[in-house]
């Protein structure tokens, strides 16, 4: 479950790397996960979440505590 966004979703999607002669191979398309610690105030403490760059954009526009709610709201534990 490392590939995986807490708040977005995203998940590894999977197709075909194709070569000069055309032969194909399967390959697997990651999300850019990357782990983040934020503060969260209502709890006195700090959160390690592992977020795609997409979902680390979507924190500073909605604010961690939003987001957090979001998280839970899908069922992830914090």
């Amino acid at each position: 479950m490392s590939a995986h966004c807490m708040l977005t979703g995203a998940q590894p999607g999977f197709g075909n790397t194709i070569s000069h002669s055309h032969r194909r191979t399967s390959r697997r398309f990651d999300p850019n996960i990357q782990s983040k610690r934020y503060w969260l105030p209502s709890e006195g403490r700090h959160v390690r979440l592992k977020l795609s760059t997409k979902g680390i954009k979507t924190v500073d526009t909605i604010g961690i505590e939003a987001a957090v709610a979001r998280i839970r709201a899908r069922g992830v534990k914090v």
